[in-house]
């Protein structure tokens, strides 16, 4: 979705001296209200703009298990290496790489649009799922507080709801959740990807720590939320070993999770090509392997895929995660009835394509 295709006319405010956005030309920013710089925000700008929609159709014929989604921000914080997502800056003339963990796109009208939107006579109800492409608790969200307005224009039209997130600022959300739970579906799922501090400092740099998020989804499940996890991506050789994913597996089912979703890593443009220089610098040895699961596709092999698969499931038996799970509305875009804790990636809906293990 192009950047001049969601905005309304406005005006740039000048920067740096009075030159325009890097990487964006006159055309490009017919939306943006204007860029903000704050100290508690170093190294990052956000660029304010106004949308003309808040609710995104997924595209007739997805594979995708819900039909609508909706996204706060463009861009993210958490500077995960591996996201996959860094594409969607290229369409909006933006850098996939620093650009993309630097820049954040903010939709500031959002809960006034969606309100609209919601009232429509045209507007059915289906499932809206959030976290599909960027996160929307990043630390943006303590600054523009979107959120709790969406939530709640979501409950009050009657529209089930759910959220993929890594930022434990969902706590702050979880009293308006449950308020929202008590007339519609409310799903959450948890991302927990990497586990040990220095992959996960090195990977993830701008995200919670595991443990910090591990908390969230307990908080989540005593509040009387459902709350999966998605242990995603899983590294070839840096945490697929047995020990590895049974310690992961063994703490998601302690801290109550409703399910886990076991996804190896994807490599889409844009996510490739950053990732792959992080392994160049990081682990230099891994790259031939790398080369040889991935080819040139986005996806790992078929038969790793399938090894994968293999090594987690006797681990998901003996932590009892592959219990039928309680509710619904989970981190999906279009249907309710998804269970929680698991939301496929469009690339990797097919059967051999993800492991949805519950």
């Amino acid at each position: 979705m192009r950047w001049d295709g969601q905005l309304l006319a406005g005006e740039a405010e000048p920067l740096d001296g009075g030159g325009q956005l890097p990487g964006l030309g006159t055309s490009a920013i017919r939306g943006l209200l204007r860029t903000v710089t704050t100290p508690e925000f170093a190294g990052m700008r956000f660029h304010e703009v106004a949308s003309r929609s808040a609710l995104n159709a997924v595209p007739p014929g997805s594979p995708m298990p819900f039909s609508w989604t909706i996204n706060p921000y463009r861009g993210c914080s958490h500077a995960c290496v591996y996201c996959f997502a860094r594409k969607s800056h290229e369409w909006l003339e933006l850098d996939t790489g620093l650009g993309f963990d630097r820049e954040v796109v903010v939709k500031v009208n959002l809960v006034d649009v969606l309100r609209r939107e919601l009232t429509r006579a045209s507007w059915g109800g289906e499932h809206v799922a959030m976290g599909t492409n960027t996160d929307p608790y990043q630390r943006a969200e303590g600054r523009y507080q979107l959120m709790p307005g969406v939530i709640r224009a979501l409950a009050d039209s009657g529209t089930p709801l759910s959220i993929l997130t890594k930022g434990t600022l969902l706590r702050r959300d979880l009293p308006l959740l449950t308020s929202a739970a008590s007339s519609v579906p409310v799903g959450l799922g948890v991302s927990i990807a990497i586990w040990d501090d220095a992959l996960h400092h090195s990977l993830e740099p701008g995200a919670p720590s595991p443990r910090a998020r591990l908390a969230m989804v307990g908080a989540a499940r005593d509040a009387g939320l459902p709350c999966g996890v998605f242990l995603a991506p899983v590294l070839p050789w840096l945490t697929d070993s047995t020990e590895q994913l049974d310690e992961a597996i063994g703490q998601i089912a302690a801290a109550g999770a409703t399910g886990v979703t076991v996804i190896a890593l994807h490599l889409r443009p844009g996510a490739r090509e950053w990732f792959f220089g992080w392994l160049e610098r990081e682990h230099p040895e891994l790259v031939p392997g790398y080369r040889r699961l991935y080819g040139r596709g986005s996806n790992a092999s078929k038969d790793y895929r399938r090894w994968l698969g293999d090594r987690v499931a006797p681990l998901i038996r003996q932590h009892g995660l592959n219990r039928p799970h309680a509710g619904r509305g989970v981190p999906g875009d279009d249907d309710s009835s998804f269970p929680a804790g698991s939301l496929p990636r469009p690339e990797e809906a097919a059967a051999d394509e993800q492991l949805t293990l519950l």
